[in-house]
């Protein structure tokens, strides 16, 4: 999946919230799968996105804001 992100990113230039949405809401399901993941892009923008119940998750960001969930809000 990070692989298949990067090159999103990469080579068609989508940002890092779309391509991470793309992978896991639509083809990790298709694949009858779930799961999550918190990506960073070069810019230090945060992607965090899963097709679970919950996920474990938490950051700071490059301003100090922390951030720590288990569940959608």
């Amino acid at each position: 999946m990070a692989k298949t992100i990067s090159d999103m990113m990469e080579f068609g230039k989508w940002p890092l919230e779309k391509a991470a949405r793309e992978m896991v809401m639509k083809r990790l399901p298709a694949l009858k799968a779930d799961g999550g993941l918190i990506a960073v892009d070069k810019d230090a923008n945060i992607g965090i996105t899963f097709c679970t119940e919950g996920m474990y998750r938490g950051f700071v960001d490059r301003d100090g804001k922390k951030e720590i969930k288990i569940y959608k809000e």
